[in-house]
């Protein structure tokens, strides 16, 4: 193979995320499942055994000191010489036949050595294709995205389309009563996975846009309501805008601002009651009694001969 660093067109300088971008573009374009042909497969294997020794930091490193080739392999190792150059690896015979030797080199899927057996080393040399052991399925890169909805797209559920990394077009469902900064995982739509390994995952975050009046406390929704001096007074029914739609709502006589009514059922939906799920929550309205901007003579005549007397902060004294 040839040097991975110009496999994948960039420099021995590039840092992690100019090497996995490269990768990134490049797989794209030659993926089996997007790109044809035999000329395309062996491509899309040269760029990820390349990113299989520059993509990994610990590979990497060996690489750039001359410690490994470009094909990951142990400098000195020369299968047409039997094995490895004037290494004290020789020999090996005994009793039972072939000794079995394992020579680890780091970067293991698991974190423990991957090697070559005498048996590896002689089927190479007869010709029987075995050779270096096949690269081991990796699972293909997680995608992070971040997506923004609205409060009411949030609390009722929907669905949006999104963009990803890689161009494809995904449509997303939004859970009823997501929160803000939660995470969604969509296993398997992130980047494909090298030598038959499974998809990464797509990671959402999400953030909600605020309400303008509306306010979440758990399933609950809250808001501040404002209310005329006679509804006040003497009560009646208003009109209260909802998740769901407008619903009139009965203030009782002689209501006070910071009054807090409750309306059943129109907060958060319910997700799933017939299984035993969530309940859908309430809206809690706080009546705030709030006077004409402008002054308005009549009522300052009839509050100036209402002789009613009364201290509304008994109660502090």
């Amino acid at each position: 193979m040839a040097d991975p660093y110009k496999v994948l067109g960039v420099s021995k300088t590039a840092s992690e995320a100019e090497i996995k971008k490269a990768f990134r573009n490049l797989a794209k374009k030659y993926h089996p499942d997007t790109a044809k042909g035999d000329d395309a497969k062996k491509k899309f294997q040269e760029i990820s055994n390349a990113y299989d020794v520059v993509g990994d930091k610990e590979k990497r490193g060996k690489f750039d000191r001359g410690e490994i080739d470009e094909n990951g392999n142990p400098r000195g190792f020369d299968p047409g010489a039997g094995g490895f150059r004037g290494g004290p690896f020789g020999g090996g015979g005994g009793q039972g036949g072939a000794r079995e030797f394992h020579f680890g080199f780091g970067g293991g899927d698991e974190g423990g050595a991957q090697g070559f057996s005498a048996e590896d080393i002689f089927a190479d040399l007869l010709g029987r294709g075995r050779g270096r052991r096949a690269a081991q399925p990796r699972k293909g890169e997680n995608f992070e995205f971040a997506l923004t909805v609205s409060f009411e797209d949030a609390a009722r559920g929907s669905t949006r389309r999104i963009v990803l990394p890689d161009g494809r077009d995904l449509d997303v469902k939004i859970p009823v009563g997501l929160k803000d900064g939660q995470q969604i995982r969509l296993r398997g739509q992130g980047g494909g996975g090298v030598n038959g390994g499974p998809n990464g995952d797509l990671l959402l975050t999400v953030t909600v846009t605020p309400h303008p009046y509306l306010t979440r406390d758990g399933d609950n929704l809250r808001m501040e309501l404002p209310i005329t001096l006679q509804e006040a007074v003497l009560g009646g029914k208003v009109a209260v805008p909802t998740l769901t739609g407008t619903v009139e709502m009965n203030v009782p006589a002689n209501s006070n601002s910071g009054t807090t009514l409750r309306l059943k059922g129109k907060g958060i939906p319910g997700r799933g009651t017939s299984g035993g799920g969530e309940p859908a929550g309430d809206l809690y309205v706080k009546l705030v009694v709030t006077l004409p901007e402008k002054a308005d003579d009549a009522l300052k005549d009839f509050v100036g001969k209402w002789d009613k007397k009364y201290d509304p902060r008994a109660k502090l004294k």
